[in-house]
């Protein structure tokens, strides 16, 4: 057995490095801009992230139209990642680019509502069901700012979370149990904050724990996505969901569904669609296009409470919203979005493509009796 491990792991790694030879040959222009970006930019790259993939040198794109990409080095490339869903109704879709033309000629951002905002509102509202909404830049920024709504509105100091969970860059949520403690994730930079002491993290799927949590009078609210969706993909059991609601109504926390990726579970996310109505839900991603934008949204009961909290706080930073938030570009592009991209005809077409992917690889994976599973939500 040794002897066989060894030998596979030989050739593995043989078959690694002529793999990555062959991309070298493939990508000569890549790999220059990689070598000149190199000279102002930290890994090469704008975000440090975008040279965590296993290729040798960053890919660099040229343009991006539809579920397609051409490189640097003039090869089309068939996109699965769409912007790691920023664009998973297609790069560039044609009714967001004519409204960012056409915008860009009346102005990119001012700090003051556009006239296309009661406009927005009630597409927001048509789409996920819930009659209020804030527009920030990022959905990390949405649940950073949804966390800090829910502790004034509630009072109460603590956020519950589930281990493996990733809400973006939030600093209450990059948090791991270690032996039945939550503590700050070993990864994080800079970090001098013991993130355990306002958050609690327990397993996905364990109602128990969430009761025994929610029973001390500590927590303001529970952040979940429906399905966790960055430790491989981990659904939800039957009922687990409608569950979280009913524990969080008896004991006064508020749910906050985080739907940054399972918007692609159907035309109004997953919660509308399974009868679900939570106290806050965040979108963002795919819903201006790809453009840097996210929006929360909340029920009308939540809203008053959010008002006097608001109200009743004395003058200065609310520690809540950004510079370009709600700009008249993001806006334009997020109209747009709601109403002539993100449509029933263009989910019904992806889900049946999901469908038939997802059936396609059972299927191979059946026939050579492969030790995989596929999660389709």
């Amino acid at each position: 057995m040794h002897t066989t491990n060894n030998l596979l792991g030989t050739n593995a790694a043989h078959m690694l490095e002529s793999e990555r030879q062959h991309y070298l040959q493939l990508h000569p222009a890549s790999a220059k801009l990689a070598e000149n970006a190199c000279q102002h930019f930290l890994y090469g790259v704008p975000m440090h992230w975008m040279n965590d993939w296993g290729t040798p040198t960053p890919l660099f794109v040229r343009s991006a139209r539809g579920a397609h990409f051409t490189c640097a080095d003039d090869i089309d490339y068939t996109d699965f990642c769409l912007g790691d869903t920023g664009a998973m109704f297609g790069h560039s879709p044609e009714p967001v680019a004519r409204v960012l033309e056409q915008q860009a000629r009346r102005g990119f951002t001012t700090m003051l509502p556009s006239v296309s905002t009661p406009d927005v509102g009630a597409a927001l509202a048509d789409q996920f069901g819930l009659p209020y909404w804030q527009i920030v830049t990022t959905a990390t920024d949405a649940n950073r700012f949804v966390l800090r709504w829910a502790r004034a509105v509630t009072g109460r100091t603590k956020v519950l979370v589930f281990d493996g969970c990733y809400h973006g860059t939030v600093d209450d949520t990059l948090v791991d149990v270690i032996d039945g403690r939550t503590v700050s994730r070993a990864s994080l930079l800079g970090q001098t904050v013991d993130l355990g002491l306002y958050t609690v993290a327990v397993d996905f799927n364990d109602l128990a724990a969430v009761e025994r949590e929610l029973a001390t009078g500590e927590i303001a609210c529970l952040l979940t996505e429906p399905a966790l969706t960055n430790c491989g993909m981990v659904p939800p059991l039957p009922g687990f969901i409608a569950s979280l609601r009913e524990l969080t109504r008896r004991h006064d926390t508020l749910l906050i569904l985080d739907e940054t990726h399972t918007i692609s579970s159907g035309r109004g996310g997953w919660a509308r669609n399974a009868g679900i109505e939570p106290d806050f839900i965040v979108f963002g991603k795919p819903i201006a296009g790809g453009l840097p934008a996210a929006a929360y949204g909340f029920s009308e009961e939540l809203a008053i409470r959010m008002q006097a909290a608001k109200d009743a706080a004395p003058p200065g930073h609310s520690g809540i919203g950004t510079t370009l938030a709600g700009s008249m570009m993001t806006l334009a592009a997020m109209h747009a979005t709601l109403t002539e991209v993100a449509t029933p005809t263009a989910y019904e077409h992806m889900l049946t493509l999901a469908a038939t992917l997802e059936h396609g690889l059972n299927t191979l994976l059946a026939r050579h009796t492969l030790p995989l599973s596929l999660i389709h939500i």
